[in-house]
Order: structure tokens, then sequence, then C-alpha cells
């Protein structure tokens, strides 16, 4: 060989190891941390501060790395098919489309990617200098290129400016349901995410006590009888109503309690019950769980009563159901033991129809629907379109449903079966 045909195969070489880079760098700078890139940078990380900058802007980046690996990729073919050409004459363009598509597949791509896909971020935070020089070299070029490519998308009636986002929100959910779903997050750790994030888009009315099962006193009962079902309650605020439970007049503090009759020498007969509840505080029922959490921790009141637009009480909220949101339920030794979830011999369970969507989605790693309804009965009801009598049977989403008892119009007990389980059973 002469000297030119040796200059030749060294910037076949020399571009090829281009290559190598415009590609290891995409890959690296696409597929780095953004919250690890973010962090360092905080930290005074120059590097990671011109990621930041550089993955901020992803058409111009990717339009730089484009048009530099193209060119690099197209010269080095182009000196490839001389070079071949020279040697063994017309067949060299056969030969040097095949070594140089080798050589691009192995050398320029696969194997720059799979190294940057192995440490991307600190692939990312070497290349990033190198990259910031080319990308401002290439700008106007770059630039160009997007005009025209966004006038094309435009004559077929596509518009790049209106391009769907995911919301940080979303991104984090699925950031952290995939890591689950790898095994490097744990269930428990996952469902409190999943709460935090759900404070937004909730209302007081999915977390709430529903009036249904709310413990209310009637203020005009005896005082020994009042104190002693105050007393004998497993909670700590209990509300009180006159002439009927929607008329709630007050809140009393099992505390403010034990102190009235200390200060009475525990004669009951000279507290008044009335006189130490608190006003009640009434919120609407489309009021956010965010909102009312802040709204405890700025009044420092952890109790309130809700209520639908017509001012009737619906239920009530206490901090502890938005914390139990989040870190799951929370027991004491004075909580009452809710028999309410019983698993079968068969892998069936027995639900009390009052069972929130939302505690069963989490105990039992479910997925079942809670815009429609907040209970499991609600949700039977809703699916059937009707309100089922006992015995009968209803299948969705990936369950079959059979209603035991029902008090009037109430659903109070089912049997739920996963599909999959009656199958195997088969």
């Amino acid at each position: 060989m002469d000297t030119t045909l040796w200059l030749s195969l060294a910037a076949i070489i020399a571009l090829l190891a281009m290559s190598f880079f415009f590609s290891g760098s995409e890959t690296a700078l696409t597929a780095a941390s953004r919250v690890r890139m973010h962090q360092l940078a905080r930290s005074g990380n120059p590097r990671a501060t011109l990621v930041e900058k550089l993955t901020s802007e992803k058409e111009r980046l990717i339009g730089a790395i484009l048009l530099g690996n193209n060119v690099v990729n197209i010269l080095a073919s182009t000196l490839a098919a001389s070079v071949l050409i020279q040697i063994f004459g017309e067949a060299g363009i056969a030969y040097a489309t095949l070594a140089m598509t080798a050589a691009v597949v192995i050398f320029s791509e696969v194997l720059p990617k799979t190294l940057a896909l192995l440490r991307p971020d600190g692939f990312a935070l070497v290349v990033a200098p190198v990259i910031r020089v080319i990308v401002f070299l290439f700008a106007p070029v770059t630039h160009a290129v997007q005009g025209l490519v966004n006038i094309i998308l435009r004559a077929f009636g596509l518009d790049t400016t209106k391009a769907s986002a995911i919301s940080a929100h979303e991104e984090l959910r699925g950031t952290v349901d995939y890591f689950h779903s790898e095994g490097e997050v744990v269930k428990h750790d996952r469902d409190m995410l999943d709460g935090i994030l759900d404070l937004r888009e909730l209302e007081v009315s999915d977390v709430m006590v529903h009036r249904t099962r709310m413990l209310a006193l009637d203020a005009d009962m005896p005082a020994d009888e009042l104190i002693g079902a105050i007393l004998d309650s497993p909670f700590t605020r209990v509300p009180l109503y006159r002439e009927k439970q929607d008329n709630i007049v007050g809140i009393v503090h099992a505390k403010d309690l034990l102190r009235a009759i200390q200060k009475a020498e525990g004669d009951v007969s000279k507290v008044n019950v009335q006189r130490i509840a608190f006003k009640p505080w009434f919120v609407p029922d489309t009021t956010s769980v965010q909102a009312q959490l802040n709204a405890f921790l700025k009044r420092k009141l952890h109790f309130a009563l809700v209520v639908d637009e017509y001012g009737e009480v619906q239920g009530l909220v206490t901090l502890e159901d938005i914390l139990e949101e989040i870190v799951g339920d929370i027991a004491d030794e004075h909580d009452t033991v809710i028999e309410g979830l019983t698993k079968q011999a068969d892998g069936s369970y027995i639900m009390d129809g009052s069972l929130p969507i939302r505690d069963l989605n989490r105990a039992l790693d479910w997925n079942l629907p809670d815009e429609e309804a907040t209970t499991l009965a609600g949700l039977v009801i809703h699916e059937a379109k009707l309100i089922p009598e006992p015995g009968q049977q209803f299948t969705f989403h990936n369950l079959r449903f059979k209603v035991l008892k029902k008090t009037h119009n109430r659903i109070t007990q089912l049997r739920v079966t996963p599909i999959d389980q009656n199958v195997a059973a088969k």
C-alpha cells in the first residue's frame, strides 16, 4: 500500500471512533438520570449543570449529534469505497458496503450504546463539555433542519408545539411502579409514595368515615349516660347532635371530658358536656385531601365534618384518615377490630360491602376503580346497574362477586373470587 491508502485507512478508523463517540453520547445523555444530574448540579458539579442544560433542549442536542454522526459515517463509507475500489476494482464497492455496514453496526452503534447504557450518568458527565461545543457549532444547521422538519409535519397536520408531555407526578408514579415490579422497591414503600401522590387527586369524600359508620351521640341524653358512652367509645373525639343526627351541635374531646370530671371530683352530675364541647368544623365533600391536610395543620385541629352541596352531613374526616392514605391503617391499643376481610381456603374472600375500595387495592394489590364508587358495595351496584339480591353473581375487573347478604338496599357482605384462582381450581 502507498502512503495515500494508509492515510485513508487511518482516516476511516478515526471517523469510526468519532461515530463511536457520537452514538455513545446520544445514548448516555438521553438515558442519564435527570434526578441524579439535578442533585449533582445542586451540589456544585459544573458538568452535571452542563448535562442539565443540554438535555433541557433535546431537539438541538439530538439534531447536532445525529448531524455529526451521519457526516462521519458517510465520510467513512466514502473513503472505504475509494480505498477498496483502488485495491479490488469495481468489486470494491460491494466489499466496502459489507465491511462498513459491519464496522458501523458493531463499533459505532451497538458497542458504544451498550457501554453508555451500562454507565449513563458517568458517560454523560464525561462527554458533556465536548458535546456542548458541537451543539454550539452545529446550531445554525440544526435550527434550519428542525425548521424544515416542522414545515413538513405541519403539511401533514401535525403541530410540534402541541406535543403531549407526561406530568412529573405521572412520571414519578410510573418510576415507582416500575422499580416495584423489578423488586427494587417493596410494596409498602410503593404504597406510601403512591399515597402521597394521590393526595392532590383525592377528595375528602374518598377518605371520610361515612355517616352510616359514624358514632354520634344525642346531646340531650342524661349526663351520666352520655359521659359513659363517650368514655366507652374507642374514639377521642365524639360528635353530639340534637333532634336528628344531621344536626351536629358540638364535638367532645375525651381529654376535655376527663379534665371536667377531675374538676368535679368524679361527680359526673356536675359535668356539663355541652359546655366543654367545641364548635364543629364543616368542610365541603369536594375539598381535596391535600388542601384538608394543610387546613388541619394550619388550624391545629384533627377533626372535621363533611357536608354535601346541600349542607347535609355525609361523614367525618380526621387527620388520621389522611395519614392512613400514606402509611396504611393505623391501629392503637384502643382501636376495635373490624372483621371486614376474611380469606377462604379456596382463595376467595368474604368481605363487608362497606370496605373502601382504596383499602382493598392497597391490602390485596388489586386495581379496582374508585372513580364512581368508594366502597365495594357501591362498585358492585355501579357495575351491575341495579341493586342485586343475595345469591346473584357478577364478573368484572377479573373478579367474581357474589352477593351473600343485603339489608334493605345495602349490600352488607360479598364473596369475591379472583378469576385466575377460580380457573385453577377447575
